[in-house]
């Protein structure tokens, strides 16, 4: 575990808390979906689907291959975004930035910003310069992450099905936190 600690509302979970949090983190996820969140699901999302999906991840916090950043409204999890670190010998210098997320009813109170702050620090702290993401093409978050100082690499058409079951393109982006 990295000694980084964002500044609050944005919290760094561990494994024991995200175990903890599986349930939450599900009821999340589920909002997200229902609400058209091109985050890897189609509809209809089950909470047991979305917990396990939480619960998969949790051996990859464990291991350290991945980190979870979460924000908090009144105790509740409002928001997550999670950062994997890239595997290959020669990605040490990179990670991807996924599932950013904000609960439909905490929207546009800064969170999403918030996390991706937080995730810059993380990445920092962890020697990774170079994150990358991709989003659904035309989704609200394809306006957000220019403004967080990501680069667009390019759109590819057809990339995975959204959550209403179309395919959907998705968007590349970049950012070089040197």
């Amino acid at each position: 575990m990295t000694g980084y600690q964002p500044d609050p509302p944005v919290f760094l979970l561990t494994s024991a808390e995200m175990r903890t949090s599986v349930g939450a983190l599900g009821t999340l996820l589920k909002a997200c979906v229902e609400d058209g969140a091109g985050i890897g699901f189609i509809l209809p999302l089950g909470q047991e689907k979305a917990e396990a999906f939480w619960q998969k991840q949790v051996a990859s916090v464990e291991n350290g291959s991945a980190f979870l950043l979460v924000a908090r409204e009144n105790e509740t999890i409002a928001g997550v975004v999670m950062l994997a670190l890239a595997p290959q010998d020669n990605g040490g210098h990179r990670a991807e930035v996924a599932k950013l997320m904000v609960h439909p009813h905490h929207r546009r109170k800064g969170l999403a910003r918030k996390l991706m702050a937080a995730i810059d620090g993380l990445a920092l702290s962890l020697d990774r310069w170079l994150l990358v993401l991709d989003t659904v093409t035309g989704d609200r978050a394809e306006k957000l992450y220019p403004t967080c100082g990501y680069q667009k690499v390019g759109s590819i058409p057809d990339y995975a099905y959204g959550s209403h079951g179309t395919l959907d393109a998705t968007t590349v982006f970049y950012k070089d936190l040197r």
